[in-house]
């Protein structure tokens, strides 16, 4: 199916897509002419289009071979099942961050803890997964402060899969505070990856993530230092959760992380579930103000690349895979069908199992239509549950009302997550839609450079999409191989 957006508000610019990819940006002029079939067959522009699959409007039933190895490559993560399994060890932590998402416990609680016998009983669903590749993190609470729980699942998965011969994985979230010498060595040795919350320099992160001492800041810089002497820079990623506090000055929050290292940011809006929607009017603002915010950044990030410094704002090079390549990022959260489920399980400290890590947070305040049933029931039950069923209604984008005429849909993805918790139903109304008002800005922001053509841009664009070092790219679109 063909499909047609504007990218500007005067609608000079048009982005034309389809199923498989691929896409023009063309003029007003142009844009008209082709739905009117006027593109004559000699002109470049029809031969381009023609080229890209865009000239004519056509359904599944009238692809070519072609076009269909293309469709199946970009969702071929539908034959994998869920990939990302996340055990909540406990949800005893020692922060009280503005921005949380779930109703902590306090570090002396008891009753907040993964019991062993539910551990080995997520294994269970974990291998039950059809995927060759599994990744299991741990998250909380703070998950240091059961790291004993962390190394026993850690040892059982590598026994359990001397025989199942899958591609493991591991990571997982946190202040890196409680993390002894042992637990790091543990860390190094199993290769796993962790990740922390940087949300700027001191000032900024001590407001955002304030701990009993008032020294979240010192002290996560301190065990960032310990964790990359152990584990090396590239064992260690960090990620800024963005308040409102943070949006005046994107040239700070990015020069502190390449201060400390870093060669990526990843820059997230508050996410609207939970005990999140508490704060959000106190630390929360609008699209418009992200969007402002996140032109600047990426301005200023491209400006970086130009001048020969490698750094990436992760999010743009999740969508620019998307756009520049045949292939998905792997990103859950950009899928259609959902990854809601269908790419990622979530173990709660209580046995109970979600599709995603946000329905774990709308049922900590009390919605429990996301919940999939007990650890204890098998993977196949999970996946048959009222709540996937439900979920599944508006789990496929091309689909839904609003996106299924969006020529950023073969990009983007269904979040039913979202919007069955903020909208009341998983179809939710794209209109009033955060996660369609975001994703529309970006797509455009990242369209818009693309057919500006600048070549510095398209160079950085080109690496970032490919993963690959910038100085590989010999000119826009080409890599050395």
């Amino acid at each position: 199916m063909r499909r047609s957006t504007h990218l500007d508000p005067g609608g000079e610019r048009v982005l034309v897509s389809n199923d498989f990819g691929d896409y023009a940006v063309l003029d007003a002029n142009t844009h008209a002419r082709l739905l009117r079939g006027e593109l004559a067959p000699g002109e470049a522009r029809s031969r381009d289009l023609e080229g890209r699959s865009l000239l004519h409007d056509h359904g599944p039933e009238q692809w070519t071979d072609l076009e269909r190895a293309a469709h199946a490559t970009r969702k071929s993560f539908l034959l994998e099942g869920p990939s990302l399994h996340i055990f909540v060890v406990t949800l005893r932590c020692d922060h009280s961050c503005q921005y949380c998402q779930v109703s902590r416990a306090a570090v002396d609680a008891s009753g907040f803890d993964m019991s062993a016998g539910d551990a080995a009983l997520a294994l269970d669903r974990v291998f039950e997964s059809p995927s060759p590749d599994l990744t299991i993190e741990f998250q909380g609470g703070e998950p240091a402060l059961r790291f004993d729980i962390v190394r026993e699942i850690v040892e059982q998965a590598l026994r359990r899969n001397e025989s199942a011969g899958r591609r493991l994985s591991f990571s997982m979230v946190s202040t890196l505070h409680h993390l002894s010498d042992e637990d790091l060595l543990f860390c190094r040795d199993h290769q796993i990856r962790l990740s922390t919350s940087i949300d700027g320099p001191a000032d900024l992160h001590d407001r955002n993530r304030p701990n009993p001492t008032r020294d979240s800041w010192a002290r996560t810089i301190a065990a960032l230092d310990r964790a990359r002497a152990v584990l090396g820079h590239e064992g260690v990623s960090a990620l800024p959760t963005l308040t409102r506090a943070g949006l005046s000055d994107p040239t700070r929050l990015i020069d502190h992380y390449r201060g400390l290292g870093f060669p990526s940011i990843f820059l997230r809006p508050i996410s609207p579930y939970g005990f999140a929607l508490k704060t959000r009017r106190a630390i929360g603002y609008s699209m418009a103000e992200f969007a402002a915010f996140y032109e600047a950044a990426l301005d200023y990030i491209l400006d970086l690349n130009a001048r020969g410094e490698a750094f990436e704002e992760t999010y743009a090079s999740i969508l620019l895979r998307h756009i520049m390549t045949p292939f998905h990022s792997g990103y859950v959260d950009l899928r259609s069908p959902a990854g809601a489920g269908l790419g990622v399980l979530v173990y709660d400290y209580d046995g109970q199992v979600y599709p995603a890590d946000e329905a774990r947070m709308a049922a900590r305040t009390g919605d429990g239509r996301f919940t999939l049933g007990h650890v204890s029931a098998s993977f196949a039950e999970l996946m048959r549950s009222p709540a996937m069923r439900w979920l599944a209604t508006g789990a496929v984008a091309e689909s839904l009302p609003g996106c299924s005429t969006c020529a950023f849909v073969p990009f983007c993805g269904a979040d039913p997550v979202y919007h069955a918790s903020v909208q009341g139903d998983p179809i939710g109304d794209r209109s009033t839609s955060e996660h369609c008002a975001r994703h529309m800005t970006l797509f455009r922001l990242l369209f818009n450079r693309l057919a500006d053509a600048d070549v510095d841009t398209l160079a950085t664009f080109t690496a970032w999409a490919l993963r690959k070092p910038r100085h590989e790219i010999l000119q826009p679109g080409w890599v050395d191989r």
